[in-house]
C-alpha cells in the first residue's frame, strides 16, 4: 500500500521499466490495471470467474483457466520466472527495527522474501511509522497483525532481514556454478568480512516515507492513524464497507475506516472528503481494530474539518446565529439540520399533530428532499403532542415518583436498595418514542427506585454525527453542568438511547475536564443495564411483565418465551449487550440476539438520499435474521426505525416489554 500511495509503478514505468507486482491480488489488479480495495485483500471485489475470464484474455492459455488451483498455479509460475529475472527487488516492510536496521516482511505467499533475497539489488520502502525500537519490541505486532487481518495464528511467512544481508547472488543462467561467496565447504559466509572470495553484488536500499505523517504526528487529532499496522480489521467489521466496498468506501489509496485519517494525512481532507460520511460512527471498529485506534473519533474530526474548510452558501445568513450550533457558515444545510434535530424535535413536538400531517405531504416531501437532502422514501418519526417531561410533571414529578417507590417498597413489591434516578430525556424519547420513556419510569419505581426526569441539555451526539465538534463541546458542557448537583447527591444518570450513553462514557473524554468526564462516565448507565443490576442485588424480575414460562422449570431446549433481541452498535461496543439478554431470560424469555452487527439506519445516515439504498440493503440483513420471529425488540432508536420499515411491524424497546402494566 505504502507504493501505491506514492505511485511508485506508474514513476518507473515511464522510465521504461518492466514492472511486476508480486502479491497475488496485486498482480491481478496490475493485469485488470484496476486498483486494490481492501488494505489486506486488494482484488476482494473480484470474482474466480473475472480472475479466469481476465487471464484467459490476457494470456491466452493452451487450455482455458477455470479453476483456482490453475489460476493459482499459472501465477506462481508466471511471477516465480519475472522474480528470477529480475534487477531488483521492491518490498515494503511490516516493522523496521531500529536499533539493530532488522525489518519484518509478513505475508502469505513468500512472495516478499522471494523479492528480497533473489534479484541483486533490495529496496525497501516503508513509512516512518513503521520503525519500531528493537527487535525485541516486535513479538506482540507479528502476534496481532495476522489475527487481526485474517484469523490465523501467525501468518505462513514471517521473515527478519538485517541488512545487508550475507545471501549469495544467485545466477538463474548458471545454476551448476559454485555461489559467489560459498567457503570450501560450500556454506554460505560474508566474504567481505573473511576476506575469502569475491565480495558480493548485492546492494540494499531503504526508504523511509514521510509524505505528511510528521505532520500527521504533531497533528493531536490524527496521531492515532500512525498506529494503524495495516491489517484491515476496520473494513471487515464494517457494515457499510461491506455494502459498498473500497472503491466507494476509500480515496486515492486507502479503503475502510481508517482511510479517512490516511488519506486526509497523506493525500489531503478533499481525498478524505469523499467518502467520509460513510463512516456512521457506530464504532464497531473500535472493537475490531487491535491498537485499539478510535476510527470513529478521527471521521469526526476530519468531517469537521471539512466542514470548516467548505465555502458559505449563499443563504448562510440566514441561519448565521438564528441557529443554537456554534458552527461557522458554509456547514451542508442538511449536516446543520440534523446537528440541530434537538430544536426540530422540539417545534414539530410543541406543533403535533399539523406537524405530523404536513411532513407527510408531497410538497413539504419534495422540499424536504431538495433542501436537506432527506430522501422521500423514509418514514419521518411522529412527534408526541406531549412531551416525555411533560407527562412526567404531569404525573407529579419527581415528588410523586419517590412516593410511588416507596409505596412499592412497604407493600413489599420493590427491593430495598438504596438508589435514586435521574432519566436523561434524549431527544427521540422526550419527543418521539415517549412510550419507552414511561416504561422505563414506570420499572424503576415498581423496584423501588426514585426517578426524576428533568428538562436536560441535549448530549452532543447529534451533532457529532455532522461533524460539528465546536457545538457538540458546548452541548457536552451544558449537560454536565446541568446534572453535577444530581451527581453531588449521589444520582445515577440512566439513559435509554444507547447513542447518547456513547458520548457520556467516550466522547466525553475529548469534550470535558478530565475529572468532569470521570464523573459522568462513572455514574452513567443503560436502561436495562441498570435494572439487571438491581435484579442482581436483591429486586424481584418476577414484578416486571414476564415471559410465559417465566419461574417455571423448563425442560432441556425449553428456555423461556422466544423473543428477536437486536442490540444497538454502540451498546456492543460499550459490552451492554450481555446485560439485557441477561435480564430477558431472568424474566422468562429465550432471546434470540442478532449476529448481523448494524441495522443500517445510523441515525441520520438512513434519512440522507445519498445514502438510503447502502442503509436498506445493510438493513436487509438484518431483517431477513428476524423475519420469522414472532416477537423483536430493539435497543436503539436507529434500530427499532429500522426494522419496524423492513418487517412492516413495531418494534419495542426491550424495556418496554419488561415495563409492569401500570
Amino acid at each position: 500500500m505504502t507504493t501505491e500511495e506514492i505511485d511508485l509503478n506508474d514513476a518507473l514505468e515511464r522510465e521504461d521499466i518492466d514492472v511486476y507486482e508480486t502479491d497475488l491480488g496485486e498482480w491481478v489488479l496490475q493485469v485488470a490495471d484496476d486498483t486494490p480495495s481492501h488494505i489486506v485483500g486488494p482484488a476482494m471485489h473480484l470474482t474466480r470467474e473475472e480472475i479466469a475470464d481476465l487471464f484467459n484474455e490476457r494470456f491466452d492459455p493452451d487450455e482455458p483457466f477455470e479453476t483456482a488451483e490453475e489460476l493459482t498455479r499459472f501465477a506462481r509460475d508466471h511471477l516465480g520466472e519475472r522474480i528470477r529475472e529480475a534487477d531488483v527487488g521492491i518490498t515494503g516492510a511490516n516493522f523496521i527495527a531500529a536499533e539493530s536496521g532488522t525489518m519484518t516482511l509478513i505475508t502469505n505467499e513468500g512472495n516478499a522474501r522471494k523479492c528480497a533475497v533473489t534479484p541483486d539489488t533490495h529496496v525497501a520502502v516503508a513509512g516512518v511509522e513503521k520503525l519500531i525500537p528493537s527487535a525485541r519490541d516486535l513479538e506482540p505486532f507479528v502476534d496481532i497483525i495476522a489475527k487481526s487481518a485474517t484469523g490465523q495464528p501467525i501468518s505462513q511467512y514471517v521473515t527478519m532481514l538485517t541488512p545487508p544481508t550475507d545471501s549469495p547472488t544467485l545466477d538463474f543462467d548458471e545454476p551448476d556454478e559454485p555461489l559467489a561467496n560459498a567457503g570450501p565447504d560450500h556454506e554460505s559466509v560474508d566474504s567481505s568480512a573473511t576476506g575469502d572470495g569475491p565480495e558480493s553484488d548485492r546492494e540494499f536500499h531503504l526508504v523511509l516515507l514521510d509524505n505528511g505523517r510528521l505532520d500527521m504526528r504533531e497533528d493531536d487529532q490524527l496521531r492515532e492513524t500512525l498506529y494503524c499496522i495495516r491489517c484491515g480489521a476496520c473494513s471487515n467489521s464494517c457494515a457499510n464497507f461491506q455494502a459498498v466496498g473500497g472503491h466507494g468506501f476509500g480515496g486515492e489509496t486507502y479503503s475502510g475506516g481508517i482511510a479517512t485519517g490516511w488519506e486526509a494525512g497523506v493525500h489531503g481532507q478533499d481525498s478524505a472528503a469523499e467518502f467520509n460520511d460513510l463512516c456512521t460512527g457506530c464504532t464497531r471498529c473500535v472493537d475490531a481494530c487491535p491498537v485499539k485506534i478510535d476510527i470513529p473519533w478521527i471521521n469526526t474530526v476530519v468531517r469537521d474539518r471539512v466542514n470548516r474548510d467548505a465555502e458559505p452558501e449563499a443563504y448562510d445568513f440566514l441561519v448565521d446565529g438564528l441557529t443554537p450550533d456554534a458552527e461557522a457558515g458554509g456547514l451542508d444545510l442538511g449536516k446543520r439540520f440534523f446537528g440541530n434535530v434537538g430544536t426540530a424535535a422540539k417545534l414539530g413536538s410543541a406543533t403535533a399533530p399539523v406537524s405530523n400531517w404536513l411532513a407527510e405531504t408531497g410538497p413539504v416531501r419534495t422540499l424536504l428532499e431538495r433542501t436537506l437532502g432527506i430522501d422521500r422514501r423514509r418514514e419521518l418519526p411522529t412527534f408526541q403532542r406531549e412531551s416525555l417531561v411533560d407527562w412526567f410533571e404531569t404525573r407529579g414529578g419527581a415528588d410523586a415518583s419517590r412516593k410511588r417507590a416507596e409505596r412499592a417498597a412497604v407493600r413489599g413489591d420493590g427491593s430495598d436498595i438504596d438508589r435514586e434516578v435521574v432519566l436523561y430525556p434524549d431527544v427521540y424519547t422526550n419527543y418521539v418514542d415517549t412510550d419507552r420513556g414511561k416504561a422505563a419510569v414506570r420499572t424503576l419505581e415498581t423496584l423501588g427506585i426514585p426517578v426524576s426526569v428533568p428538562d436536560l441539555p441535549e448530549s452532543g451526539r447529534a451533532p457529532l454525527s455532522q461533524g460539528m465538534v465546536a457545538t457538540a463541546d458546548r452541548q457536552a458542557s451544558r449537560l454536565y453542568g446541568a446534572v453535577a448537583e444530581d451527581l453531588d447527591a449521589g444520582r445515577d444518570l440512566v439513559v435509554v438511547e444507547p447513542s447518547d450513553l456513547a458520548a457520556f462514557q467516550r466522547e466525553y473524554e475529548r469534550l470535558l475536564p478530565e475529572r468532569s468526564f470521570e464523573r459522568i462516565r462513572d455514574n452513567s448507565y443503560e436502561i436495562c443495564e441498570y435494572v439487571y443490576g438491581l435484579v442482581e442485588n436483591g429486586a424481584d424480575a418476577e414484578l416486571l411483565s414476564t415471559g410465559s414460562d417465566a419461574g417455571d422449570d423448563h425442560a432441556d431446549g425449553d428456555r423461556g418465551e422466544p423473543i428477536a433481541y437486536h442490540s444497538h452498535c454502540q451498546q456492543r461496543t460499550l459490552g451492554l449487550e450481555a446485560p439485557t439478554t441477561a435480564l430477558l431470560e431472568r424474566c422468562g424469555y429465550a432471546p434470540q440476539t442478532s449476529s448481523v452487527e448494524c441495522c443500517g439506519m445510523a441515525g441520520s445516515f438512513g434519512y440522507k438520499r445519498e445514502y438510503y439504498e447502502v442503509s436498506m440493503d445493510v438493513g436487509d440483513r438484518l431483517a431477513r435474521e428476524f423475519e420469522g420471529a414472532e416477537t423483536v425488540v430493539a435497543s436503539g432508536t436507529s434500530c427499532g426505525d429500522q426494522l419496524e420499515t423492513l418487517l412492516e411491524r413495531t418494534v419495542p424497546h426491550p424495556i418496554e416489554i419488561l415495563a409492569p402494566d401500570r
